[in-house]
């Protein structure tokens, strides 16, 4: 069932766990976490990223969104259809018009007034139709999709937490405790004590960005802080990678039958997300 980011993360705030939000693509990684999720009976935020949805044919956006709204109904654990990291407000409306019910809009690399007044707009869009919206504070670093650039960490600061959740009237606060997106050179290290301070001070749940790759044991102690939405992706490509490069070598024929190559796909990417629904605690979650 589709529900909206607000729904889903308020529950979890109130019992002190974290709902896995995966960045997806096409009908693999679709129906593969969400009858894993259906199976543990855990919540779910299936996120598109736009660099995802912008085929070459121009109908990645209807496809993604179609495809996520016509099985929702079949799958009896809440659902959220969320945009991730959005920079313009034409792409929040592109995703709101096809019926994403939650957008998370991305100005933590501009100055604070600045980030205010785009997340403002992007509230002012989603809520007369009731979808959800998340923002960043602070800047979560790294590499980015692509590999081209790379970015240092930028901490959220607790003293702008609750002016900017006031003065936007955003849903859900992704945070910049010590995380990076896309697959770690080197180990994090989370500052669960300013975490600690952030969540102390924020009126609404807090999100983890680059949560592939973060030791479990931080993992685990950032959702008993405060964390309620866990960013996952890279881990997810390479265990299809993996899966990918075993199945091409295993195959003497030249004509495989599509169950035997995506098979072993599936499993490596189901076995993923059983872990990150067990580790953030949101197995039999679902309500």
């Amino acid at each position: 069932m589709l529900v909206t980011l607000k729904e889903v993360l308020a529950d979890a705030r109130a019992n002190c766990y974290a709902v896995p939000a995966f960045d997806c693509a096409e009908d693999i990684m679709v129906r593969t976490i969400l009858r894993t999720c259906e199976a543990e009976r855990a919540p779910v935020i299936m996120m598109a990223l736009e660099l995802d949805l912008e085929t070459d044919d121009g109908n990645g956006w209807v496809y993604h969104t179609a495809l996520i709204r016509a099985v929702a109904d079949h799958h009896n654990v809440p659902i959220v259809l969320h945009l991730d990291h959005a920079t313009e407000l034409d792409t929040i409306r592109k995703a709101l018009g096809l019926g994403f019910t939650s957008v998370m809009i991305d100005g933590s690399r501009l100055p604070f007034e600045e980030n205010v007044r785009l997340t403002k707009s992007a509230v002012d869009l989603a809520e007369p139709l009731g979808a959800s919206v998340e923002a960043e504070l602070g800047f979560v670093g790294g590499m980015d999709l692509e590999e081209t650039q790379s970015a240092e960490n930028v901490l959220t600061e607790p003293d702008e937490v609750t002016r900017f959740v006031e003065q936007t009237g955003v849903d859900a606060l992704a945070v910049s405790i010590g995380t990076s997106h896309g697959v770690y050179r080197a180990l994090p290290d989370l500052n669960i004590e300013k975490l600690k301070e952030l969540n102390a001070v924020s009126p609404v749940p807090l999100v983890l960005h680059g949560g592939s790759g973060t030791p479990e044991e931080q993992i685990r102690d950032a959702v008993h802080n405060g964390i309620c939405k866990v960013n996952l992706y890279a881990d997810l490509r390479v265990a299809m990678y993996g899966a990918l490069k075993t199945t091409v070598t295993a195959h003497e024929r030249i004509d495989p039958l599509p169950r035997d190559l995506f098979q072993p796909m599936r499993k490596e990417l189901a076995a993923v997300v059983r872990q990150k629904i067990e580790l953030l605690g949101a197995k039999d979650q679902a309500r």
